[in-house]
């Protein structure tokens, strides 16, 4: 792997990860902010903004408090130059404004709005008779047996609140002891919904909050108490999993371990209501060790994300995006069967556009298949219940060998997959949680097959997880193929997660930490020296994030020699383009849309013999050091002709791409005079219909790699004839 480079250009010249990440939630914010988006889009958007914000907090700023916390400098504040307290200071500005912002849009605008177009939220006391009835009656039955008030006095210290659970701070005064007066605390269940239905019509929806009901009740909670006030507040804690692998005799269980810790980490944010008492500030702030600054005082229900739900009702269609219908790839329609069509040809799918469908056929076909012998598998995030999960294990159940790669440590999910290598493993798979000290986030699937010419090797290769709830959401490239030095190459992968491997020569795959990283750079130093030559020099990337300095150096330098560079980057992004001398040559777009952009492309011209990549991984030094990644070539001409046409409809958006400035903010692109609007999720949409409906492979429509981007621009006097 080697020594990690040390960034070559001044400070000034990076823009830092965690103010870039606020500027790509900004976006999310900007899209319920957009008129043009239906109502319940809005909300969904202003619900992942606080969701969001959460892991932020949860991961970012608890890392950086943990830093500052522990008095020791460290060694490398990044390459921007800032260090852990001005980035919490920046932080900390820029968090509040967007929560106020937040909370503006709800109350000024999308609540108002949505109780026009049919759904209203109530409070208790504008119930009608018939609906208080309802929910006193739901409150006896299902909210009052789960609660339990938590005393707050000499004998009852302040009880511990567990990250992200709602609650109720009380006051009450003894009603036999006048002037004696005391702290309570009541926990909102999670169990139950937080947004409570009282009516429902064809075209009317009216709703209240279950911590709403709950403060009504209060008073039943605490006999022969007066409640004097109240308020609901939430505490977020650091989410990280501090985990000793190689002391660890048994990971699984040490993650369950962590997992149960992890509700009692120190505190890192306090969200209360903007009416509370100030003696519940006080309280609360000092229980929880935190500063004045950690403290977000929301006018309106604490944590958003439950407005979420809203977006799930049934009905209201006006009031959402049309819903995707996704196609069926050519090569696999017609009930052709997977293997056959692997076997003659290498398939690109494009999720969500594309089903997921084949790639649920192709385990599910291999679990059946009596031909079969071996199935290998990775799974980082996967759903719950998920059809691959159950064809693995009835795979096994057949009599094949299985193996099931499971990343116990991927954030946030690590319950969910102790729950699902548990079930495998009940099941007869063999089970395995990859390398000492190194995430597996490479998305594979190995199918090991007996035909009557011998053993052959079927792959799936993936730029996203293997979760079917997602794969309709987020935006990926899935690639099948039987060529044989890939098959090679995925046996050696599964080799060096399951075993001990070293000294492969890959033949196609380039896999992180070996050596991802170097041939990153070689690509990018090669379109450099092409440029250089004067050759037409050219680089396409599309991927989540680039924070790693030592590729961000490579662009750069890139860029001065005359390379053509575009990177469409959905999230945090540490380079800064448009640079006088440095960057001017290098564009960076980002997309926030309908779906979540999650490709990750990489495309070089390579003196007119361009390279396309597809990976796991994005730019950023967890994916070259500190994860198992995989990066991988398109090579069949009518694939690589595919990606080229996707990549043009998303460089010519103009409705929903913003584009990043040299100093850090993003501007919504726009057409320009006499332009149509274009936006490349819907393009991409209709194309996906229109090649289903026609039984073709939309690379069949030949884009030169030339036409990604137009082939000049100002300041540059190359051009180019099209292949």
């Amino acid at each position: 792997m080697g020594k990690r480079p040390k960034p070559t250009y001044p400070s000034d010249h990076y823009i830092n990860r965690e103010l870039s990440w606020l500027e790509f939630n900004g976006r999310v914010l900007e899209e319920a902010n957009d008129p043009t988006n239906p109502l319940l889009e809005r909300l969904k958007f202003l619900a992942i903004v606080s969701s969001n914000l959460d892991e932020f907090f949860e991961v970012r700023v608890a890392g950086l408090q943990q830093q500052l916390n522990a008095g020791v400098e460290p060694q490398d504040y990044g390459a921007d130059g800032l260090s852990p307290a001005e980035q919490l200071t920046a932080i900390d500005r820029q968090t509040h404004q967007m929560v106020a912002a937040q909370y503006r849009l709800l109350g000024e605008t999308l609540l108002p709005e949505l109780a026009a177009a049919g759904i209203e939220q109530v409070r208790y006391d504008d119930l009608t008779f018939a609906e208080r009835r309802e929910v006193e009656s739901l409150f006896m039955a299902s909210i009052h047996p789960v609660l339990t008030p938590l005393a707050i006095d000499p004998v009852h210290p302040f009880p511990h609140v567990h990250s992200k659970s709602l609650n109720i701070a009380l006051q009450v005064e003894d009603e036999s002891e006048e002037g004696e007066r005391r702290f309570a605390v009541v926990q909102v269940p999670s169990v139950l919904d937080r947004v409570v239905v009282v009516s429902r019509s064809d075209n009317r929806l009216r709703y209240v909050l279950l911590e709403d009901i709950i403060s009504r009740h209060l008073h039943e909670l605490f006999g022969g108490f007066e409640v004097l006030s109240h308020a609901v507040f939430r505490v977020t804690r650091n989410a990280d999993l501090a985990i000793q692998e190689e002391q660890a005799e048994d990971l699984l269980e040490t993650i369950e371990e962590s997992l149960r810790q992890r509700l009692r980490n120190d505190p890192v944010r306090l969200e209360i209501e903007a009416g509370a008492p100030r003696a519940f500030v006080e309280m609360l702030k000092e229980a929880h060790e935190l500063a004045p600054s950690d403290v977000y005082k929301v006018r309106g229900p604490v944590d958003l994300t439950a407005l979420w739900s809203l977006h799930r009702v049934d009905g209201f269609p006006q009031l959402k995006d049309e819903p995707l219908v996704p196609r069926v790839p050519p090569p696999f329609g017609q009930d052709r069967d997977i293997f056959d069509v692997v076997r003659q040809q290498d398939v690109l799918v494009h999720h969500p556009y594309e089903s997921f469908g084949p790639v649920v056929e192709f385990i599910e076909r291999a679990a059946d298949d009596p031909d079969v012998l071996a199935i290998k598998q990775t799974l980082y995030r996967t759903s719950g219940p998920s059809a691959i999960i159950s064809a693995l294990g009835r795979a096994a159940q057949n009599g094949k060998q299985v193996t099931a790669l499971v990343e116990l440590r991927a954030r946030f999910d690590e319950q969910n997959n102790i729950v699902w290598a548990r079930s495998l493993e009940e099941a007869g798979v063999h089970v395995v949680y990859g390398v000492v000290g190194l995430k597996t986030h490479c998305k594979a699937s190995l199918i090991v097959r007996r035909e009557t010419d011998g053993i052959r090797r079927y792959l799936h290769l993936s730029t996203g997880n293997y979760n079917e709830v997602t794969a309709r959401i987020y935006t990926d490239f899935g690639l099948f193929t039987a060529d044989p030095e890939f098959g090679e190459d995925a046996s050696a992968l599964f080799n060096l997660l399951t075993g001990y491997s070293r000294g492969y020569q890959w033949q196609r795959m380039v896999v992180a930490p070996e050596d991802l990283l170097q041939r990153v750079v070689a690509l990018i130093r090669r379109e450099q020296q092409h440029a250089e030559q004067g050759r037409w020099g050219r680089i396409v990337v599309k991927m989540n994030a680039l924070v790693e300095p030592s590729v961000i150096d490579a662009l750069y330098h890139a860029s001065q020699a005359g390379v053509e560079i575009d990177l469409i980057i959905r999230g945090t992004c540490c380079l800064r383009p448009g640079m006088p001398g440095v960057s001017e040559r290098i564009r960076v777009m980002s997309i926030v849309d309908k779906f979540l952009e999650h490709t990750r492309v990489f495309c070089f011209e390579n003196a007119g013999d361009p390279e396309v990549f597809l990976a796991s991984a994005d730019w950023m030094p967890r994916n070259f050091f500190r994860r198992v990644e995989v990066m991988f070539p398109v090579e069949d001409l009518r694939l690589r002709s595919q990606i080229f046409e996707i990549l043009k409809i998303i460089l010519a958006d103009s409705v929903k791409a913003r584009i990043l400035q040299a100093d850090g903010t993003y501007v919504r692109r726009g057409s320009g005079a006499g332009e149509d609007a274009v936006r490349s999720q819907t393009v991409l949409q209709d194309l996906a219909r229109e090649v289903a409906r026609e039984g073709r492979v939309s690379g069949e429509m030949h884009v030169p790699y030339d036409a990604v981007t137009p082939e000049s621009r100002p300041g540059n006097k190359r051009t180019r004839t099209p292949a």
